[in-house]
């Protein structure tokens, strides 16, 4: 078993338990018990951002645009965007679809959680300023543009599931060797492979932190694969991520009152 970092429900702070990150089981007060069975809080409370466009064939996909009126050229900076606090919700709990859209964009990525202070870090010291590392699901509604802010796709309440927990950079041998796999009600929808990153997470962390300060507790979302699979009302959705774990989570419908 691994010791893992997670928030338990009732629990406001990271505790230290012990996982099975292949079987999906943890230690608790003695039992085992399937991480299917308990109402995960997400591990982390930071900043998470987003790198866009940081696959292969994601990077593919949009050449001839590059080339397009207004931009005319690849970026040459790390894509970014941030998913806000009111993004995050954890392990099993729903993903809420919007009234009048059918299905959302499951955007399953290596979540990089940053340990301590990083400001114009060099690829070759990146580690030393990684925690560790989590599962996340970027959630949108199906848009067209990576260059505009698509917040209103993105930035929606409960759009970013992320856990069950946060698994020690000291256990993960190499971040970019990591197999990814989306299912949706139990059949593979996407499989892909973290040694398809166009920046390493070692690189992507040095340019990142080379115009901005990454904090203990922000994430950095490492990129989601081309081809990311759609999942409607009841679907159950479920990302593994080799030698991190299982995070699973079910589309519900949107519930949203009024404002008082």
């Amino acid at each position: 078993m691994n010791i893992v970092k997670a928030i338990l429900p009732g629990k406001g702070v990271l505790l230290d338990i012990k996982a099975d990150v292949r079987e999906g089981t943890v230690e608790l007060d003695g039992n085992i018990q399937p991480v299917s069975d308990i109402a995960w809080n997400p591990p982390v409370c930071g900043t998470v951002y987003g790198a866009a466009l940081n696959f292969q064939g994601r990077w593919k996909e949009m050449e001839d645009a590059f080339h397009q009126a207004p931009y005319k050229q690849p970026p040459k900076a790390p894509v970014l965007y941030i998913k806000p606090l009111n993004t995050l919700t954890g392990a099993n709990s729903g993903i809420p679809l919007p009234t009048g859209e059918e299905k959302l964009e499951m955007g399953a990525s290596l979540a990089v959680v940053i340990g301590k202070t990083a400001t114009r870090v060099k690829a070759e010291d990146a580690f030393d300023y990684i925690e560790g590392y989590t599962i996340a699901n970027d959630v949108s509604i199906p848009h067209a543009s990576v260059y505009r802010p698509a917040i209103k796709q993105k930035a929606r309440d409960g759009f970013c599931p992320i856990g069950p927990w946060i698994v020690s950079k000291d256990d993960v041998a190499n971040p970019d060797q990591l197999d990814i796999r989306v299912y949706v009600n139990g059949e593979l929808k996407q499989e892909n492979n973290t040694r398809n990153f166009i920046r390493s997470v070692s690189k992507l962390m040095e340019d990142v932190t080379d115009f901005m300060t990454l904090r203990p507790g922000d994430v950095l979302l490492a990129g989601v694969p081309e081809g990311a699979p759609l999942a409607g009302k009841g679907d159950r959705v479920r990302i593994e991520i080799s030698g991190i774990g299982a995070l699973e989570n079910t589309i519900v419908p949107e519930e949203r009152g009024e404002a008082e």
